[in-house]
């Protein structure tokens, strides 16, 4: 099993910054790949960054490419999302996840609690 706990959520003004962090524990060395999901009041949940094992290879969601960057320290076992520019419609509860396959976009394994994001007009 792996364990995945977010934190760094908050309330944020828009065009600010937030840094999320997710730690992860447990039988990490099965993990290749590891993303952050963002639901929306009233949307579905929706993967809007992931990042190989090395960190050679990222993707993101339209909407926050070149604003969001994910990255990741495996030293530390730990996975980032640092979010700039920030809008209202980036607010939403964020989980980090994870998977033992390769594909960034397929079906992920394991999830965090999630942490709240809140962006003020």
């Amino acid at each position: 099993q792996v364990q995945l706990v977010e934190s760094g959520g908050g309330l944020v003004q828009a065009g600010g910054s937030l840094r999320l962090s997710c730690a992860a524990s447990g039988i990490i060395f099965s993990i290749n790949v590891m993303g952050w999901y963002r639901q929306a009041p009233g949307k579905q949940r929706e993967l809007v960054a992931a990042i190989t094992r090395s960190g050679g290879v990222t993707d993101y969601e339209d909407s926050v490419k070149g604003r969001f960057t994910i990255s990741r320290d495996n030293a530390k076992n730990t996975v980032y999302l640092q979010m700039n520019s920030l809008k209202p419609e980036d607010t939403g509860v964020y989980y980090c996840a994870a998977r033992k396959g390769r594909r960034l976009w397929d079906e992920y394994d394991y999830w965090g609690q999630g942490t709240q994001v809140t962006v003020s007009t």
